[in-house]
């Protein structure tokens, strides 16, 4: 039996272990914390045995890959059917259509606080820890990343104004859209759905019965688009365990140890936005607590999965099934805090970037005014980043030549951005969830028995 086969044997008994907890009624919630665990044991295994760039790791990684970015594709399959539906019947069930421009001014607001804020913690961080370029070697892997970002993102950031940025969010070709062609294609896809269901509100007030024989068909759409969710999110567990493994067993201990320093300081920095966000929840009136405990499977899926738009779905399904947030409010939130507003991607990260690399330029980064407008670049810069990996790249190139500083610093981290970018993307989705909570605490639209409930069912449950 060659190695390789016995790494799947085990990888196969673990992912039966897991079906067995599905069998016994565990809540989601636990088998996906137990998944990230395994997981994590696995890879961690699997590199002491044979070593982190081992061939057989590499192999027994490319078959474990089919369940883990397998479960990947399959939740992007479905973001943007579910989008489009969920803001299609929640926009449609609204008696005044006004109340939109409430629901998006608030959620909107929040997320560009809390990226804002995301902004000068990553300004502290990178100061007190005396963070700075210089000395960081530039190996083959990170000239050849230097390449490969000059080649493939610099172009398209280059091209990239704030008009063009705001007419992108406008949608052209819904049907496109849909596809996912642009990195705002999710905006462009609520501004459709919403257009939308404001003409259906239209609809039931001149043509009651056209109305209704409408508002039934989206009803239809929405309950079958949800049972497809469902059955999808059922496989977290098993998707889990596989990223966890692949992250876990191809991290390299003595990058992370070199760059230690910037590691500690980014997850310090994301630990701060997660406090952020507990004091806003709490001035809206929410435990902070009881938050994090029901918003924990979604928050776990993003930390392994390294996607915020792949964890749209679990982040709707959380919100409306335990936090007590409407559809309409939670399909808003998830769905623009996947693209607008990312506090670890879009507002922490190229911030410190910003601050390490403005020495080697001869900029003060101490300079008030700097900072200020630091602050404002990376806040405006938010809008439309996509959010899936690769995000926080798109970020940074956009960010550093805006402050007139050079984009290398980028590549010189390839060797830990997986370790930072599961942190990252799981305080995106704490801010996308945080959004909608407190917009909905503020319009007073809480289910207050769904969030005060201790006991949180199991998510895909029907």
């Amino acid at each position: 039996m060659t190695a390789v086969a016995f790494n799947l044997i085990l990888f196969a008994a673990l992912l039966y272990g897991l079906f067995r907890l599905q069998a016994s009624k565990s809540s989601l919630s636990t088998r996906v914390l137990i998944a990230l665990l395994l997981g994590t044991l696995l890879g961690i295994a699997l590199q002491l045995v044979y070593g982190h760039d081992s061939q057989i790791v590499q192999t027994t990684i490319n078959w474990t890959n089919i369940i883990g970015n397998g479960y990947v594709r399959l939740l992007q399959m479905i973001v943007m059917p579910l989008v489009f539906v969920a803001i299609l019947s929640a926009v449609a069930k609204l008696h005044d259509a006004s109340a939109l421009g409430k629901i998006s001014v608030l959620t909107l607001g929040t997320l560009l606080l809390t990226t804002a804020i995301a902004a000068l913690v990553g300004v502290v961080m990178s100061l007190a820890f005396g963070l700075t370029a210089e000395g960081l070697v530039q190996g083959a892997a990170e000239t050849a990343r230097l390449s490969a970002l000059e080649s493939n993102y610099a172009p398209q950031v280059a091209e990239l104004t704030v008009p063009q940025l705001i007419l992108s969010f406008i949608p052209r070709n819904p049907f496109a859209e849909l596809t996912g062609a642009n990195p705002t294609s999710i905006i462009a896809v609520v501004v459709f759905a919403a257009l939308l269901g404001v003409a259906a509100i239209r609809l039931v007030r001149r043509d009651g019965q056209k109305g209704e024989q409408l508002l039934s068909l989206i009803d239809l759409m929405q309950a079958w688009i949800t049972q497809l969710v469902r059955l999808v999110m059922a496989l977290t567990p098993y998707g889990v365990l596989a990223l966890m493994a692949k992250v876990s067993a191809t991290s390299n201990a003595a990058d992370i140890l070199n760059l230690g320093k910037f590691v500690l300081a980014s997850y310090i920095g994301l630990g701060i936005m997660l406090v952020v966000h507990a004091v806003l929840l709490g001035t809206a009136g929410v435990n902070p607590l009881t938050f994090f405990r029901k918003a924990a499977p979604a928050l776990s899926f993003a930390f392994s999965s390294r996607s915020s738009a792949a964890t749209i779905p679990l982040n709707i399904e959380v919100q409306t099934r335990r936090l007590g947030v409407p559809a309409t409010i939670a399909s808003f939130s998830a769905s623009f805090g996947a693209t607008i507003g990312q506090n670890g991607c879009a507002g922490l990260y190229p911030a410190m970037l910003a601050v390490m690399v403005a020495p080697t330029m001869g900029i003060n980064p101490l300079d008030p005014t700097w900072i200020a407008t630091l602050i404002a670049i990376v806040t405006l810069s938010s809008a439309g980043v996509a959010g899936v990996g690769g995000g926080a790249t798109m970020a940074a190139l956009i960010v550093l030549p805006a402050m007139g500083l050079p984009v290398t610093l980028v590549a010189l981290l390839i060797s830990v951005e997986p370790l930072i970018d599961m942190a990252r993307t799981a305080v995106n989705v704490s801010g996308a969830m945080t959004a909608g909570t407190v917009t909905s605490q503020v319009l007073g639209q809480t289910d207050r028995d769904s969030l005060n409930r201790q006991d949180d069912g199991d998510l895909q449950s029907a």
